[in-house]
């Protein structure tokens, strides 16, 4: 199976100076800031000494000011400006990392089918998220051959739907928000063909500033004019979210200062804010640590695979969710920030996960394969408090346990 792997690398260039290749620069910028040492950061990242003070020397003659300081006692530390190209690295990484995965994934696919002939794949339709990410490591490492594409709740709900994936990743909150979560997400899936796999349950909340600077406590605070927030896209899981606990608190989103500024990942949206873009963004708490931000939770939620029950007999699926079964994932999934791996593994019935079906409720017309033509999609809208989502029993057989 081959692996492709695609990294965003930009360059800087002032007026009628030489280009800068941020590259090598940023390596060295973050082995500094690691090692508080140029001499033990040109080891780490394998530069000679020589060389690493021209990089330095010609990045500052193109910015014009300084990227580091040096002191007695406190050895080299990085400049505002450093710090500053740090921070767009890992924002830049941040936005474009879904995007360049999901193509490094179909130029792999297409890859081994043209060596090959034929290569039997997982398709894997997902929003992009930190239990997912860490499957996809184990995937790699035992060379399960996936197709990945990394796309909003709804439109892999949808793809399942019309056969375009195996695996449609999306989550749905726990309380009164579930019920009309569920219900939007009910019109793809169909009970007699469909069935869930318990991903992780995680905390989702605001994202603001280290010391919480405007003093942001909950949702009404986004009506503040002075407060800057940045939100998710439209049809992503997370921003229907939003639009649900708003509708509850009667807040027009049109009073809310960057409702229409929108990031495709949690982390892009901790990076903006990491960045002093923007004040305050929602997203899961994982995002939030890593990008050294406070966290405010609101509520938690369920992450999810649908498939076709049909599926479970398949080979291939079965070692995928041998591996979403095993202890060594569950663990993996504990080990995040505001995730809880108990129930991972866990098989579903629509019924077991969202409970009953509300009476008159819409689904879209599906033939007896369970084909279903593409809709857009349709709001949710909030609906009386309901229950916590219960632990059920599997309702389908599979694989054990590792």
């Amino acid at each position: 199976m081959f692996k492709v792997n695609i990294k965003p690398q930009w360059e800087i260039r002032h007026g009628d100076k030489s280009t800068l290749d941020t590259g090598a620069l940023l390596a060295l910028l973050r082995a500094i800031e690691e090692t508080g040492s140029i001499a033990r950061a040109t080891v780490a990242v394998g530069l000679s000494y020589r060389y690493a003070w021209g990089l330095l020397r010609e990045a500052e003659k193109t910015f014009g000011a300084s990227l580091m300081t040096t002191s007695r006692g406190r050895g080299t530390q990085l400049t505002p400006l450093a710090a500053k190209l740090m921070w767009a690295d890992r924002r830049i990484a941040a936005r474009l990392s879904p995007t360049l995965e999901s193509l490094a994934s179909e130029l792999e696919t297409e890859l081994g089918r043209t060596a090959s002939g034929s290569e039997r794949t997982i398709r894997l339709d997902a929003s992009h998220g930190f239990a997912v990410a860490a499957l996809l490591l184990r995937l790699n490492e035992v060379s399960l051959p996936l197709e990945l594409r990394y796309r909003n709740s709804t439109d892999a709900v949808v793809a399942l739907a019309r056969k375009e994936c195996d695996l449609a990743g999306f989550h749905v909150p726990i309380g009164e928000f579930g019920p009309p979560a569920s219900d939007h997400y009910r019109q793809w899936l169909n009970p007699k063909i469909h069935c869930l796999i318990h991903l992780a349950l995680r905390n989702q909340g605001l994202f603001v500033a280290p010391g919480n600077p405007l003093g942001i406590r909950g949702l009404e605070d986004l009506a503040r004019p002075e407060v800057r927030f940045v939100n998710r896209q439209t049809g992503s899981g997370t921003r229907m979210l939003l639009e649900l606990m708003l509708a509850r608190t009667a807040m027009s989103a049109m009073g809310i200062n960057g409702f229409e500024n929108a990031e495709f990942t949690h982390s892009a949206v901790a990076a903006y804010i990491a960045s002093g873009m923007a004040d305050v963004g929602i997203g899961v708490q994982t995002a939030a640590e890593r990008f050294g931000l406070e966290f405010i939770p609101l509520l938690r939620e369920r992450y999810m695979f649908a498939l076709t029950t049909e599926s479970l007999e398949d080979p291939l699926m079965h070692r995928v969710l041998a591996i979403i079964q095993s202890t060594s994932y569950r663990e993996a999934v504990d080990s995040l920030p505001g995730y809880d791996g108990e129930d991972t593994g866990k098989i579903l019935s629509l019924a077991e996960a969202f409970g009953a079906a509300p009476s008159g409720a819409r689904t879209l017309p599906q033939d007896a394969a369970g084909s279903v033509a593409a809709a857009p999609p349709v709001k949710a809208k909030a609906g009386p408090q309901g229950a916590s989502l219960a632990k059920a029993r599997p309702s389908t057989r599979s694989p054990r346990r590792q």
